[in-house]
């Protein structure tokens, strides 16, 4: 099967965010992807806490939600929305993954269950739990023939999330990002690697890239990495793209069949 990661460059407009991610899962499409993902935040990037609020609704009223239901529907593919800013309750969201099948139906949501709370530099500090709800559960779903473990950004960081998803069959770990440029430089690409050579499985890490209408500057440089480690396609920038990896399910089983790390749990006793 093909599979594309879109990389964009969101800002404060939605409408304007819809447009540029439609034309890129558009070409994704042409070019024969059957599985498309999408970064984390696609519709709207927006720090300042009152105009998030003011722009984001529940799921069932979010015009981001409807659109892209449609718009898989069109092209006939599995499309997975990194995120979207879901209003949970008043004054409080849910960062949410989103699988829309072929008809347009939702096949599976996640809501992101690390929640980013870090000081990136001596400049720099995000603190996620101030406006969002943490996630409470790992979701699989199916997507054609391929299993995918889904999780946003700085569920990453966390390799046990991964290693249950191997344990449940997972074939595609889908992790769509707005990674900073401080952690990205440091961190994005080897931790990608990492949790594809831990679990033997494909990674899809769609991520947002360039500056941003909020004034925030993010690193870009989306990656699929098949289950021995091995990059299959990378954007070298932060700007706008997609890339296309053509991926046979089969190599995860034999990944794992070679190093069965994935499937050991032991108990290490008291240090």
């Amino acid at each position: 099967m093909k599979i594309a990661a879109v990389q964009l460059c969101s800002g404060i407009d939605v409408s304007e965010n819809l447009r540029e991610s439609e034309a890129l899962i558009r070409r994704a499409a042409s070019a024969g992807a059957s599985l498309i993902a999408t970064p984390e935040m696609t519709h709207l990037l927006q720090r300042d806490s009152a105009a998030l609020f003011a722009a984001i609704a529940s799921q069932d009223a979010d015009k981001g939600v409807q659109f892209y239901a449609r718009l898989a529907a069109e092209l006939k593919v599995h499309l997975l929305i990194g995120s979207l800013a879901i209003l949970s309750a008043p004054q409080r969201a849910v960062n949410r993954s989103f699988l829309f099948g072929p008809t347009g139906e939702i096949l599976a949501v996640y809501d992101k269950i690390h929640l980013f709370d870090a000081q990136v530099s001596d400049t720099e500090s995000w603190t996620e739990s101030r406006v969002y709800d943490r996630g409470s559960k790992a979701v699989t779903a199916q997507a054609g023939e391929a299993v995918l473990g889904l999780s946003i950004c700085y569920d990453l960081r966390f390799a046990g999330l991964y290693r249950r998803y191997a344990q449940a069959g997972a074939h595609i770990m889908t992790v769509p990002a707005a990674f900073t440029r401080p952690t990205g430089q440091a961190h994005w690409e080897t931790l990608l690697r990492a949790r594809a050579i831990e679990t033997g499985s494909f990674v899809l890490a769609p991520a947002q890239g360039g500056e941003h209408a909020d004034g925030r500057k993010t690193y870009g440089h989306s990656l699929i990495i098949g289950p021995w480690g091995e990059v299959l396609a990378a954007s070298e920038t932060d700007s706008p793209a997609i890339i296309i990896a053509e991926i046979d399910l089969s190599s995860a089983d034999k990944a794992r069949a070679r190093i069965r790390a994935w499937q050991h749990e032991p108990d290490y006793g008291a240090p």
